[in-house]
């Protein structure tokens, strides 16, 4: 099997990488692929000159930048683990996760962002961790800097570069953590190439598209789908430093954009503002992808109404290195309210809690194998035995049936169904149908503890711009659609939803930020 480095075109003269000016609709910079191997070859060298054993984690903490591309692709060429961090991570958060893999060094931007990485990193360990900086300079040119912004000169004989293995870790990330301690996720490069290779051949790609990249290089979405995929097969991708909605237009239009990939907070963002195609003029959209988050049928609909292109929802996880289902660009099918059904070598089945597959259209936990897998989460044995059954199937968590197509079906999370008085109600199908209401933006159900049922349903929303809704009408609307006992005992009403980095919603973050717990009936009696 290949390695990461030998599947990129990295002699083409094409272009690979544009970065758009800061008003939107040109690049600023626009490198080739041959100005990427340039730059990527001078960071190889120096990382060559560090003494580093093989297969040390380099922490990036950097946002959508050049640099971060440059520095991916120079860690795991060379046999170490890329290790991207979110640079908007707080002090006591980078110390986790510094310490946690071992990072020897890291890399930071030149801003203000670099201080709590900095001072994190010098708390980690006997000696800490060593601090650089990267910035291109030119095309194909960049300096190196250490960790007080002095140029470092890299020795002219700085040694062979030592070229990765097949089955040698590339990358390192963490799963969010959401039922307990965040879990290490090691990928090879043989993960990232299958799934690379997936991705390729559900959507199609060649060479005459072009990535609008929106969602960050840190997590894996962005960094598999928006950004590695597109440039296997020499095609480009305009890198702007993170998502805006008032340049996103300007951008995906003037530098030739064709597609894009993100979650559904952001289709719903664009949705709201304005657009070329409120001119009847609007760009040729090839599709437009959406995962990471349950996407909402009245979403999908409205996208393809507004910027008429086909939408196609897709199921990943990090420890899939990404993708496992997506719908069929046309003229194969997209079922609004499925994830689509398995691509490329992944194998999908819906497993009973004995790990035995269940008969189509019943219910069960969706569970993924293939090459793009994971082998195991890395020093956790316990993780492992419960995550992987002995045929080698990954358990996602995730509740879901598959239809009679092989299409997925996602009807929860597994450990996120409410359980009241007995009844399991899963969450994300209230969330779909709070969000069919004409007055609803966005939509989260969530279990709250109750003396009376264990746990009773409750429920956030945002309103879209100027609508108007009650708790009662809202209540009302739910009523009218499923069981008297899934309607929300509660509805909070808010103008941002709690996300993660990324514009995920998650229902712990959610329920801490809304419920308050009462005093039960019998300490009220006491005070």
């Amino acid at each position: 099997m290949s390695t990461l480095q030998s599947v990129f075109p990295l002699t083409s003269t094409l272009p690979a990488i544009f970065v758009p000016t800061a008003e939107g609709g040109k690049a600023a910079i626009t490198v080739t692929f041959k100005d990427l191997a340039a730059q990527i070859t001078s960071v190889r060298k120096f990382l060559a000159t560090l003494g580093l054993p093989r297969g040390a984690a380099i922490a990036i903490a950097l946002p959508n930048t050049l640099e971060f591309a440059v520095l991916f692709f120079a860690v795991t060429f060379s046999g170490y683990i890329a290790a991207p961090l979110n640079p908007a991570l707080k002090q006591s958060e980078f110390e986790f996760y510094l310490a946690d893999l071992e990072c020897p060094i890291a890399f930071v931007p030149p801003t203000a962002e670099r201080d709590a990485v900095i001072k994190a990193a010098s708390k980690v360990g006997k000696s800490g961790v060593k601090i650089f900086e990267l910035e291109s300079t030119g095309p194909a040119s960049v300096i190196l800097k250490d960790g007080n912004g002095s140029p470092i000169t890299v020795p002219a004989s700085a040694g062979p570069l030592i070229d990765a293995d097949p089955n040698d870790v590339a990358l390192v990330l963490h799963t969010s953590g959401t039922t307990g301690r965040p879990k290490i996720v090691p990928l090879t490069q043989t993960n990232l190439v299958i799934s690379i290779s997936n991705i390729v051949q559900t959507y199609k790609l060649t060479v005459t598209d072009r990535s609008m990249l929106v969602m960050p290089l840190f997590h894996v979405h962005g960094l598999l789908c928006g950004f590695l995929a597109p440039l296997s097969v020499s095609s480009s991708v305009i890198v702007p430093l993170r998502f805006s909605a008032r340049t996103f237009w300007k951008d995906f239009v003037g530098l030739g954009a064709n597609w894009y990939t993100a979650v559904p907070t952001i289709h719903q963002i664009l949705l709201k503002g304005p657009s070329p195609f409120d001119d009847g003029k609007g760009p040729n959209v090839r599709f437009i992808r959406s995962c990471s988050s349950a996407l909402a049928k009245t979403t999908m609909e409205q996208l393809e109404k507004r910027f008429h292109a086909p939408v196609l929802e897709a199921y990943a996880m990090t420890e899939a290195s990404h993708q496992m289902t997506s719908n069929d660009l046309p003229p194969g099918q997209r079922k609004a309210g499925s994830v689509g059904h398995a691509q490329g070598v992944v194998q999908v089945a819906i497993l009973d809690a004995d790990g035995k597959e269940v008969s189509r259209g019943q219910q069960g936990e969706i569970s993924v194998r293939g090459g793009n897998v994971t082998k195991g989460y890395r020093s956790n044995p316990s993780a492992n035995a419960s995550s992987f059954t002995k045929e080698g199937f990954f358990r996602t968590g995730d509740q879901g049936i598959m239809d009679q197509d092989g299409y997925v079906f996602i009807t929860g999370r597994i450990k996120e169904l409410i359980n009241r008085g007995g009844e399991k109600i899963a969450p994300v199908e209230l969330d779909g149908i709070m969000l069919e209401h004409p007055a609803v933006s966005e939509a989260v159900a969530f279990a709250v503890p109750d003396e009376l049922y264990g746990q009773e349903v409750h429920a956030a929303i945002v309103l879209k711009p100027g609508a108007k809704a009650s708790e009662a009408d809202l209540k009302q609307f739910l009523a009218s659609r499923v069981a008297k006992f899934k309607v929300p005992k509660k509805i909070y009403f808010t103008d941002i939803m709690p996300k993660t980095a990324t514009g995920k919603i998650q229902r712990k973050n959610v329920s801490e930020k809304f419920f308050v717990p009462e005093k039960s009936d019998a300490i009220k009696a006491k005070l």
